[in-house]
């Protein structure tokens, strides 16, 4: 097991002994040593062999021993043992937010709670709500939770699925027979969430092809199988489609299976209006003497219909049709335009790489640029930073630069509380003193809507505020955005000049890129940030260039791609 892999089986660990009722310092030591692993700067092998790993950050003999383990023998004989003592749904049941160890514990221990069809129905029956520390508001949520679980388990997260995608369309391309095979359906259009996988393939010999997608590795049930077209049901129940089409149906079939419905519906009716009919094998003709079109690429599709071609992104129904007829669509942003980020955290409070890791990093991106943002002193539970700490951070990042060391520019910043009132965690004296100021809520996420609302104004009005981060809190497939006026907020951010996030860790997209288009047009600049933790986090950066995309975005209309000197002067006005 690699550094990642031990720290998330200590954590695990952690966590299983928290339900078993162990000794709190057991549980901490645990947790501790996974945190410990994950910012190691040290090799862990030699530590191993030279026999310092115990002591080292506070790891102990027995911690030591298991880490030990674990990267030599990659298990734990304590660990399925651990397993094997506790009832197996329990660890779904601490996926329902706002269930931690101690409250599924509680479940267990006074309600023989073991799985969530006995959580439901404790919860229905009132149970639930009857037990010291839940309550009425409690049950209703675990209710909410588990419904929206039932809802979230059809889908599955856009990036979760891009490794999966790029390996079947790996090994389509590898076939002899294969001419074209490409990805489509949602996945193309770059939404939020899949929920399944579509997979078009141009070949004149579909056989080979079918058996090959059927009896692929991961496969774990095949749903059907037959001449042009097979499903199968890959892992965590992700379903996958392929079709195989001549070579001229090739990408009038990519057009239509990529969709929406919504656009769909209005490109045929478009074919309509000019004598054609549309569908996944072609265009016809409703005079049988015209020219039958053809389609060589995806923009003759477009180009039949007197239509720019459309990036797969915009294909929503949402306008894209007459930007494309007027030739008023958006050279959108791509990757290759961004020149840093200003939303990642380090050792100091909850990432797992230090300073110096983090900078190496982003220079081997290619960035000019990137900001640190860890948290502020109210966020306890992620060891926010105080005063002296945040100051301190300052000094080494303006070390680091005058150092010389790397090339990238780091920027000082702060992911700073909007605390309940709308006021901010730090005063305007030190907050003063950084590059970047970004604003998150992070509690009191029950607010209503007005209340809410006016907390995050009050926040954009602060004059030290660039940033708003993660606008409505949510975290896809787990937890509702919480209630608050999206229409009024970028009104604010447009009126005081302030820049809302999209932040692309791929549990939040926040803000959802069906707001960015209004947003833009009313001057309200996008920051495209990772929120990384960890180094290979900043993958998250690319993968939501692809949401930018979708809200319409232009390189101009996102802050990261300003030129360092520019955006500086932007950061001070």
């Amino acid at each position: 097991m690699d550094n990642h892999a031990i720290a998330e089986t200590l954590e695990e660990i952690a966590t299983l002994l928290e339900l078993s009722g162990e000794n709190p310092f057991k549980v901490r030591a645990y947790a501790n040593g996974a945190r410990a692993l994950e910012t190691l700067t040290e090799d862990l092998d030699t530590l191993i062999a030279q026999g310092k790993l115990k002591g080292h950050q506070g790891i102990g003999q027995g911690l030591a021993d298991a880490i030990t383990q674990l990267r030599q023998e990659g298990k734990l004989a304590f660990l399925e043992e651990l397993r094997a003592s506790l009832p197996p749904g329990l660890m779904e049941i601490l996926k329902i937010p706002g269930l931690g160890p101690k409250k599924v514990r509680a479940l267990w221990q006074l309600l023989e709670i073991t799985d969530l069809v006995k959580l439901t129905e404790a919860c229905e029956s009132g149970r639930v709500a009857e037990l010291k520390g839940f309550g009425a508001k409690t049950q209703d949520n675990i209710l909410a939770g588990i419904r929206n679980r039932e809802a979230y388990g059809r889908r599955h997260l856009w990036l979760g699925v891009q490794s999966i995608v790029g390996g079947i369309l790996t090994g389509l391309r590898a076939l002899p027979d294969v001419e074209r095979a490409e990805a489509a359906g949602s996945f193309r259009r770059a939404r939020e969430t899949v929920g399944d996988l579509d997979f078009i393939v141009a070949s004149e010999n579909p056989k080979p092809i079918m058996d090959w997608f059927v009896a692929q590795s991961g496969v774990q049930e095949v749903t059907a199988h037959g001449e042009t077209k097979s499903s199968v049901r890959l892992a965590d129940g992700l379903q996958a489609d392929l079709r195989v089409v001549p070579a001229e149906q090739f990408f009038f079939a990519l057009h239509h299976f990529t969709g929406s419905k919504d656009h769909n519906v209005a490109m045929r009716q478009r074919a309509l209006s000019r004598g054609l009919s549309m569908s996944e094998w072609g265009l016809t003709p409703k005079d049988p003497k015209a020219k039958v079109p053809v389609a060589a690429s995806e923009e003759d599709v477009f180009r039949a219909l007197g239509l720019d071609w459309i990036p797969p992104e915009l294909r929503e129904g949402q306008g894209e049709i007459e930007a494309a007829e007027s030739g008023k669509l958006p050279h959108l942003v791509r990757y290759e335009d961004i020149r840093g980020c200003f939303h990642n955290h380090t050792t100091a409070s909850d990432g797992r790489a230090t300073l110096e890791q983090m900078t190496a990093a982003a220079e081997a991106e290619g960035w000019e640029y990137f900001s640190i943002a860890d948290h502020s002193r109210s966020s306890a539970y992620a060891n926010g930073l105080d005063e002296a700490r945040l100051l301190a951070q300052i000094d080494e990042i303006a070390k680091l630069n005058a150092s010389g060391r790397f090339k990238v520019r780091v920027l000082s910043g702060s992911e700073v509380d909007i605390l309940k009132d709308g006021s901010l965690d730090f005063d305007d004296a030190l907050l003063a003193k950084l590059d970047v100021v970004v604003a998150s809520v992070h509690a009191a996420m029950t607010l209503d809507e007005d209340a809410m609302t006016a907390r995050i104004i009050r926040a954009l009005e602060h004059p030290r505020v660039h940033i708003l981060g993660h606008l409505t809190g949510r975290l896809l497939l787990e937890r509702e955005p919480y209630r608050v006026n999206i229409a009024k907020i970028v009104d604010c951010a447009a009126a005081n000049s302030k820049c809302i996030e999209l932040n692309t860790n791929p549990r939040r997209l926040d803000m959802d890129w069906s707001h960015w288009r209004r947003a833009a047009e009313k001057g309200v600049l996008c920051a495209i940030n990772p929120d990384a933790h960890r180094t290979e986090q900043f993958v998250f950066v690319r993968a939501g260039t692809f949401q930018a995309r979708k809200g319409w975005l232009t390189a101009d209309q996102v802050l990261n791609t300003k030129p360092l000197a520019e955006l500086q002067r932007w950061l001070r006005r």
